[in-house]
Parts: C-alpha cells; structure tokens; sequence
C-alpha cells in the first residue's frame, strides 16, 4: 500500500474544501459616472483598506474620468509627445500612479473598471487575473456585436478587436487585493490618443466601439454588461449599488 498525503497534501485539500464549501462571495458593482481621476484613485484605496480589514465587501467602481494621460509604473515620460500648450488648450492632466504598465488616456466615452478583489485563497495568479480581466472585456465586446482577442507578449497586455486595439489593462497587487483595471473605449475621442505612445506601442492603431460599429452605447449601459460578466468570470455574486453609497468610503478617507 502507498503511502497517504503528507501534512502539505492535506493542507491543499483543506484549503480547497474551504473555498468550495463557503458561500459565493458578493461583489458590490456601480456606475458612478464621470470622477476626478485623483478622487478615483482614493476611492480604490479606501476600499482595498477596507477590504483587507474585512469591514466591507469587494468592490467594482466602473466610471469615466476627465482628460488625462496617467504613467504607470514602467512609464518613460518621453512618452506623453504633447508639448504643454497641447495639453493646457484641450485640458489634458497629466498623472503618475502604481499601476503596471507605460502610458495611456483616460477621458469621456470610455468605461474605466476597478476591481477591488482579494484574489486570496483560490485566485493568486497574476497572469490569471489579468486573463481574466480580458475576458470580462471580450465578453462585454460579444454582447456589443464586436469581437473581442488577446494577444500574446507583456507589451500586449489588453483586448484587440478587428486588428485594433480598443481596451488597455493595468493592474496593482498589493497584499493579493487588486486595484486599477481596465479601460473600454466606447464612445471616447480617440485623437487623444495622439499625445502620447500608448502602452510604449509606437505603431498600435486604437479603436473605439463606436468606430467600429457606429453605434453610440450609454456608458451605464456598458458598465452593466460588464458587472454582469465581472461576476460570472470571477464567481461572485452581484450587489448593484448606488453612486452615493459606492463612494462613501473615499468621503470618509479624504475628509469630506
């Protein structure tokens, strides 16, 4: 006869038996419209603090920011082409932050998600979470009548569509809860785009969902879509909430 599992063996299984048995988690989804991109990111850390004390549920923040070009953590600031008097004349800022990743824009017409999730016990896999931030944004594509792809290689982190690019993913893992996410070109202005190299991709060709079909989708209309598919890939139970209730804990970290 062999031998039986080990004290490591037993341990995995217990842990498995742990996240199988325990009931479905809840992630609390809303559309919060157009936020200051400062306000956005205290936003995120207010709830990952309060998700890694367990005082409040996980998080889905989906909105649109002003004008702004943000540098993550691998950026060259050459990057960002534009001289000054460009960006003051269409009010372009201009913001370093965490997140992985080079430069890109962020501005009206485009759906920015930031999941705020603990991937621990069951989902501590960086390359699986940014696959399935992917898929979040290839199954909203389907539901728009567009398709939706990877493509391999780290400078190509993202979703392409008809040979373009229409989505950017940036991520920050800090103690296994995630900030950051993702950005959908919707309805956005894509000759922002113009000011900088995106993604430190100098011959990338950007697309939109509107560009691509000729359709204009409300961006609370998108924004359900991919709640409904951010819980189906992460295996979460959707909580919708309202505006004024998803960002009472940054009113509470900045004093307001």
């Amino acid at each position: 006869m062999g031998a039986g599992p080990g004290p490591a063996e037993r341990a995995a299984v217990e842990r498995y038996n742990r996240v199988v048995d325990s009931p479905a988690r809840t992630l609390h989804w809303s559309y919060l419209g157009n936020v200051a991109y400062r306000e956005g990111v205290a936003l995120q850390l207010a709830a990952r603090d309060a998700v890694r004390q367990g005082s409040a549920p996980e998080r889905l923040f989906l909105l649109e920011h002003p004008h702004v070009y943000t540098l993550g953590r691998n950026a060259d600031s050459a990057d960002v082409t534009a001289p000054r008097a460009w960006l003051e004349s269409r009010g372009v800022a201009v913001e370093e932050c965490d997140r992985g990743g080079q430069v890109t824009y962020h501005g009206p017409g485009q759906l920015v998600g930031y999941p705020v999730l603990n991937l621990s016990p069951d989902r501590r896999d960086i390359r699986r979470y940014v696959r399935d931030l992917q898929e979040v944004v290839i199954r909203t594509l389907g539901d728009l009548g567009l398709p939706g792809e990877r493509r391999d290689g780290p400078e190509f982190i993202g979703v392409w569509s008809r040979g373009q690019k229409i989505a950017s993913i940036g991520v920050h893992l800090s103690r296994w809860i995630t900030t950051h996410g993702f950005a959908l070109n919707v309805t956005t202005d894509l000759s922002y785009f113009d000011g900088i190299v995106p993604c430190g991709l100098r011959d990338v060709s950007m697309a939109s969902v509107e560009g691509l079909t000729g359709e204009r989708p409300a961006l609370a209309t998108v924004a359900a879509l991919a709640a409904r598919h951010a819980g189906e890939v992460f295996g979460r139970e959707l909580v919708a909430e309202s505006a004024t209730s998803a960002s009472a804990p940054v009113s509470r970290a900045v004093g307001a």
